[in-house]
């Protein structure tokens, strides 16, 4: 990940609005800050989430409450709490989609 040439910037997310991304079930409501191809956003998943697609771009996720299945195209998947992360490139055979069964928040950079 490239940062683009940023002033040094303070968001206040308690004013950043929401969007609503409707899932394969569930719902994620995003705010997100983007400059340039960098984006970086709290998600909520609602209970019952599920991606409604198999995403191939590279992020740094944080669990901030909750917890996640982090599916991987090719079969496997890892649990998240709160508390994990993961990290995952641009290039490979990297894609995934995430669900959750009872809720979560996320801190995404990608």
């Amino acid at each position: 990940m490239k940062i683009p040439a940023l002033a040094h910037t303070v968001t206040d997310w308690s004013v950043v609005p929401r969007t609503e991304h409707p899932g394969e079930t569930g719902t994620a409501w995003w705010q997100t800050f983007a400059v340039g191809d960098l984006r970086v956003r709290m998600v909520e998943y609602s209970p019952g989430y599920l991606a409604d697609h198999w995403c191939d771009r590279g992020h740094v996720l944080l669990v901030l409450e909750g917890a996640i299945e982090n599916e991987l195209r090719y079969g496997r998947s890892q649990t998240l709490t709160a508390g994990m992360s993961y990290q995952v490139s641009d290039f490979g055979d990297a894609a995934h989609r995430s669900r959750s069964a009872g809720g979560a928040k996320l801190f995404i950079v990608d």
